[in-house]
């Protein structure tokens, strides 16, 4: 008898059918260790991140074997709108993208494109050669594909944010994610993800995504943040990154007990 699998949902599900916002944090370091205490820590979400980390598609994959046996939801921001990698990043298994710098209603298009089989879409057929259909263990993969993924396109520049309206419209565009850090710099306000005017871009994207009916999430270290911007309609949101707690916590270590025996000369 054929055995046959089923795909988890997605993402965009696990948002629709969720009582509260769901918090999450990054995995940025490539260690699949790291990505398993991540997923098993009692968060709903983590970000695997090809845009900034040094991730090929076999560390990518990596991390999706990693993180599958645990509760959280693994979503993957590609490093841009290239139909070639997003086609391979679902191929391997990646059912959840994030795509950065999504500026025009066209790159939305051209994201949405490479996200589906055609008629809908342009994405290549190699199904049967993947894990994104578990090698054609999942019944009718071909058929079913665009059911069983999700795509999150993410505002973060002042040009994003004049054309939010049209972006979050866009049919195939299932969520937004808001990135401070750039769109401040494009605001040129480098490094004030707290600015009040960066704040104010923030919530128009949040509302403009809510206005359509869409999810929308946000990037927010500083706790108080990530509160307000919750509080303002966000329905999911990263509070942190393995990198950043480990880097916090060895500096953390460092002044609690190398300082005193240095006389905090350092």
């Amino acid at each position: 008898m054929p055995f046959h699998l089923e795909l988890p949902p997605t993402f965009i599900d696990r948002l629709r059918g969720a009582d509260r916002p769901q918090v999450g944090m990054w995995v940025c370091s490539g260690s699949p260790v790291a990505a398993e205490i991540a997923a098993g820590s009692g968060l709903d979400w983590v970000l695997i991140d090809g845009e900034h980390a040094p991730y090929g598609l076999e560390t990518v994959t990596e991390l999706l074997r990693a993180t599958a046996a645990y509760p959280a939801t693994a979503v993957v921001r590609v490093p841009s709108v290239d139909r070639v990698l997003i086609k391979q990043y679902l191929d391997l298994g990646a059912q959840n993208i994030i795509v950065p710098m999504v500026d025009t209603v066209a790159q939305a298009e051209e994201a949405v494109a490479a996200m589906h089989y055609p008629p809908r879409g342009v994405r290549g057929v190699g199904s049967a050669l993947a894990r994104g259909s578990r090698w054609n263990m999942v019944e009718d993969y071909l058929g079913s594909a665009s059911g069983t993924v999700g795509l999150v396109v993410q505002i973060e520049s002042t040009e994003a944010v004049e054309n939010v309206g049209a972006i979050a419209g866009v049919d195939g565009v299932d969520a937004g994610f808001v990135g401070p850090s750039d769109l401040a710099a494009s605001m040129g306000l480098l490094g004030q993800q707290t600015h009040p005017d960066v704040v104010a871009a923030v919530k128009t994207a949040i509302a403009a995504f809510t206005a359509a009916g869409k999810p929308v999430g946000v990037n927010a270290f500083n706790p108080d943040q990530a509160r307000d911007y919750l509080d303002a309609g966000a329905s999911f949101v990263l509070v942190g990154a393995d990198v950043t707690l480990l880097a916090g916590g060895a500096r953390r270590l460092a002044e609690d007990f190398v300082d005193p025996l240095e006389g905090n000369d350092r």
